[in-house]
């Protein structure tokens, strides 16, 4: 067993020789197979390299050659275009050589111009010194006489330019105004056409009876000394038959006292004690109206954020008129048309209907604080948180300071436009008779004004003057100034008309 063990592994060795022997010739032969192959591939593929250098040399040249072509044509393009730019500028020289003899020659020509005028003015001179003493030996005047006739001449011419210009820009801005203020303002009162009856403040109260007076006046005079103290408002009994009239500065203080008698009277029970409870019924009702009437206004003109006492103040405007007017319906009214106006004007009409609402607020407490009521009324709206543009156009609607804004001036103009309208307001005789005068003052103390009328219910002044103290050209300066003096010294409802009357007569007599 051993011995075929043996025999069988020195087998395998021996085959395992015989084959590795076999495959070396085996891979030999590849090898040498392979080598044939690859010194073909590489004599191939040298003949191939060579190919393309051979199609790149050509392909080189041909690329040179091209090049060589663009560079010498664009050479001589750019040649062509450096000699046409040498053409232009020696034209441009050729012209600039031509302009700068032409300039030296204008300048010897203004040169020797010059020269002929200086000569001229001296000759002028000369001239004009010799006609000024010639004139000065004709006229027998000296030459400071002279001058002085002569600034009176230029002061005359001086006077008819001014009124032509005055005249013509007066004319201009008057149309121009006049028509762009009337269709504003057509618009707005088209807009705001509301129906408001002038009102007189109640002051009586009717009494059925003397009877009933006498029980008013009560033992000694015990129950009006009662009522008057408790009301604060004064009781004419004798004056008006059936009747007693009060008297009060304060309007809501003078509405308490008349309900308060009103009812007494109904009531017929008059005693202090009575009085006492009436009084306290009509303070609450008043006080109640006037809340009501100061909300009611603000919720018509449709504002907001306005300070409850401001409200409470508004509502006492019901019970207060001027010139027999509502002042509570005319500050609506204002506010209607300032607000209507602001849009035309392209303003934030919210604020001006504010300020229109708020204007005489014044008024309501005019009686109680000394000033104007514009002023109070801006001071008011001050205290209680109202804009700064708000408070102008309340202290500057009647020019106690000037208007500096835009919405001043249309409050001012609404508030014109409100009272002024026909049936808004009345006048006391006194009053209207004081405002006549006081115009025909104003134009009787001008130089020259030889009679004042004014006529038309104060809309027009008709000013006489001497024609010997007064020419047509000053005619016209003085009535634009008589007019600034009225506009800076009166308040009066529209507008006034100045007419300078300047009238020449020559007069004979036949034998």
């Amino acid at each position: 067993m051993l011995i075929d063990v043996v025999i069988a592994i020195v087998a395998l060795i021996v085959g395992a020789l015989v084959g590795v022997l076999i495959g070396r010739g085996i891979v030999k032969g590849q090898f040498a197979a392979q080598g044939k192959n690859l010194d073909s591939m590489k004599r191939e593929a040298e003949k191939e390299a060579e190919s393309i250098r051979k199609e790149a040399k050509l392909e080189a040249k041909d690329a040179a050659y091209q090049i060589k072509q663009d560079a010498e044509r664009e050479a001589g393009e750019r040649t062509k275009e450096l000699r046409q730019t040498e053409q232009r500028l020696n034209n441009r020289e050729e012209n600039l050589e031509k302009r700068q003899s032409s300039l030296d020659q204008k300048e010897n020509q203004l040169e020797r111009q010059e020269s002929e005028l200086a000569d001229a003015r001296q000759m002028v001179a000369d001239e004009r010194q010799g006609v000024q003493e010639k004139l000065t030996q004709v006229a027998g005047m000296s030459t400071d006489e002279a001058k002085a006739t002569l600034l009176d001449m230029v002061k005359d011419e001086t006077d008819h330019e001014s009124a032509v210009i005055i005249k013509a820009a007066e004319e201009k801005t008057r149309f121009e105004a006049d028509k762009k203020a009337r269709e504003i303002i057509g618009v707005a009162i088209q807009r705001v056409a509301s129906d408001h009856t002038a009102e007189v403040t109640v002051t009586t109260v009717p009494i059925p009876s003397d009877d009933l007076k006498g029980r008013i006046i009560g033992r000694e005079g015990r129950n009006i000394r009662t009522f008057e103290k408790i009301t604060g408002i004064t009781l004419t009994v004798d004056d008006t038959p059936d009747a007693i009239t009060i008297s009060a500065f304060d309007p809501v203080r003078r509405e308490i006292g008349r309900i308060t008698l009103e009812n007494l009277v109904a009531d017929g029970r008059i005693q202090p004690a009575r009085i006492e409870e009436m009084y306290k019924k009509a303070t609450k009702l008043v006080n109640r109206q006037v809340q009501e009437a100061g909300e009611q206004a603000v919720f018509d003109v449709g504002i907001s954020d306005i300070h409850p006492e401001l409200i409470k103040t508004l509502g006492r405007l019901r019970f207060r008129t001027s010139y027999g007017q509502n002042v509570l319906n005319h500050s609506l009214e204002v506010a209607y048309l300032s607000g209507v106006l602001a849009s035309e004007l392209g303003l934030d009409p919210q604020i001006a209907k504010r300020a229109g609402l708020l204007h005489d607020l014044g008024k309501a407490v005019d009686h109680e604080v000394d000033g104007s009521h514009a002023v109070i009324g801006a001071e008011l709206a001050r205290k209680y948180g109202e804009s700064e543009a708000v408070v102008h156009a309340i202290e500057a609607h009647h020019e106690d300071v000037a208007p500096t804004t835009v919405l001043a001036v249309v409050v001012q103009a609404a508030d014109a436009i409100s009272a002024a309208r026909p049936g808004a307001r009345r006048e006391s005789m006194d009053s209207y008779v004081k405002r006549l005068k006081d115009l025909e003052d104003i134009a009787n103390g001008y130089d020259g004004v030889k009679k004042t009328y004014a006529i038309q219910a104060g809309r027009e002044v008709r000013v006489m003057v001497e024609p010997d103290k007064v020419s047509d050209d000053h005619a016209t300066v003085l009535a634009h100034d008589i007019a600034k003096q009225i506009e800076a010294e009166m308040q009066y409802p529209g507008q006034v008309h100045v007419v300078v009357v300047r009238e020449t007569r020559a007069e004979d007599v036949a034998k």
